[in-house]
């Protein structure tokens, strides 16, 4: 039997594992034709169809489904490889994903000072939901969870304390402000990424008179907090995400009472395997040394 065509296998693949001709030809830097042409020609190859083909849309047959757990794997371990070798070729590359608002407002601060003393190796940080280990995409994240990822290896970061805040200039204009009940008389602002905060806080404290779905509400963390600053209400904050805007002055605890999330907070994870990446291990060990600076550990 002929051996089966490789860009072919590549093609169902990509188009497998993202469900979308379209996004597999964006992968594989190919029109969708081009993919669809290498999948027939794949399955002609294998006489037995692989796709169940839809109006804009396809989805695995059983057989389909079969043959991608099988060479997935492969492919991908193809991928490593080829990144690996690149790496060391030119410079050591780190691929660093996480969340927008962890990003921006507590890793971006610190990333300076890693490359003042690892030159050698290359950030790239990506806020980029999609990407996985798997692909080669990215070595390590910060991932918001309570650190029990399959094949992961976690290690904890930072607490998840929750604190409302807001601008000096709106708590003196409310006094009512002054028990967390008066949040109901003000406009509170969510992150559609974390809906939930501000449930679990005013249950926390009590305040069962107040609507905690009610305000506005904004795809990111980051984009409550800018809210809070512009004086549009009262933000639910993840504490050590606006420790620079109290330090400053742009924005001010409303309360003193901080709910602790306990286990669920961030976490810097990276594969079992994480020998495959040196850079991740430097990385790692550096980044866990900064926190325990930061919050004065022994």
């Amino acid at each position: 039997m002929d051996r089966a065509p490789l860009n072919a296998i590549r093609a169902f693949e990509a188009a497998g594992r993202l469900s979308s001709i379209t996004q597999a030809a964006r992968e594989l830097f190919v029109t969708p034709a081009a993919v669809s042409h290498q999948i027939k020609a794949l399955e002609t190859h294998l006489k037995l169809p692989l796709f169940v083909r839809g109006h804009r849309s396809i989805a695995l047959t059983p057989e389909g489904k079969r043959y991608l757990e099988d060479v997935g794997p492969h492919l991908a371990g193809l991928r490593r490889a080829t990144a690996k070798l690149m790496e060391a070729r030119d410079r050591r590359v780190l691929r660093i994903q996480a969340h927008a608002t962890i990003a921006m407002r507590w890793l971006i601060p610190r990333l300076s000072a890693f490359h003042e003393q690892h030159r050698d190796i290359d950030v790239k940080l990506t806020t980029t939901l999609d990407a996985d280990f798997d692909g080669a995409q990215i070595d390590g994240a910060i991932r918001l969870g309570h650190g029990n990822w399959p094949g992961m290896r976690a290690y904890r970061l930072v607490p998840n304390e929750l604190v409302p805040v807001c601008t000096p200039a709106f708590r003196k204009r409310r006094p009512y402000l002054q028990r967390p009940q008066g949040l109901a008389k003000v406009t509170l602002l969510h992150s559609l990424a974390r809906p939930d905060d501000w449930s679990h806080w005013l249950k926390a404290m009590k305040a069962a008179s107040v609507d905690p779905h009610g305000g506005l509400k904004y795809e990111s963390s980051v984009l409550a907090y800018q809210a809070a600053m512009e004086g549009h209400g009262v933000a639910i904050a993840q504490k050590v995400l606006v420790e620079s805007d109290v330090r400053s002055g742009r924005l001010l605890h409303l309360y003193d009472q901080a709910l602790d999330m306990g286990s669920y907070t961030y976490y810097f994870v990276c594969p079992v395997d994480a020998r495959r990446s040196e850079a991740v291990s430097v990385f790692r060990k550096w980044l866990l040394e900064s926190v325990r600076r930061s919050t004065g550990g022994a």
